[in-house]
C-alpha cells in the first residue's frame, strides 16, 4: 500500500464530509458515519483522522473562534480538497475493477 493510499477509516472520513457536502466539523462526520455504517465511530479517532488527511493534502481547515457567550476553544471545519477527491475517485476505480474481476468468480447467487 502506497502512503497515499486511503486506510478503510480514512475512506470512510472522508466520503461522510463529502455527503456534508463536503465540508464540516468533525462531530457532523461521526453523527453521518455512525447513521450510515450503524457502528460506534469514537470522534477523537475521526479527528485525528481528518488531521492526518489534512497533512496528506486531502483536506484543509480554518478554525472558527467561539463566538461571545458560547465559551469553548472554536471549532476546526474541515473540507475535501481536490486532491481528496481524485484520491477518493482512484480508490473506488480500483475496487470496481478488483470486484468486476471477481464476477465471473464467485457465485452470487
Amino acid at each position: 500500500m502506497t502512503r497515499e493510499a486511503l486506510g478503510e477509516f480514512e475512506h470512510q472520513v472522508l466520503l461522510a464530509l463529502l455527503l456534508l457536502d463536503g465540508h464540516g466539523h468533525a462531530a457532523p462526520v461521526v453523527l453521518e458515519m455512525e447513521a450510515r455504517t450503524d457502528r460506534t465511530v469514537p470522534a477523537a479517532a475521526v479527528f485525528i483522522a481528518l488531521r492526518r488527511l489534512e497533512r496528506r493534502g486531502y483536506v484543509r481547515s480554518r478554525k472558527w473562534e467561539a463566538q461571545p457567550g458560547e465559551g469553548g476553544r472554536g471549532r476546526r471545519e474541515f473540507e475535501v480538497t481536490p486532491a481528496g477527491l481524485e484520491r477518493l475517485r482512484d480508490s473506488r476505480r480500483t475496487f470496481e475493477r478488483l470486484w468486476q474481476a471477481l464476477d465471473p468468480v464467485i457465485d452470487w447467487q
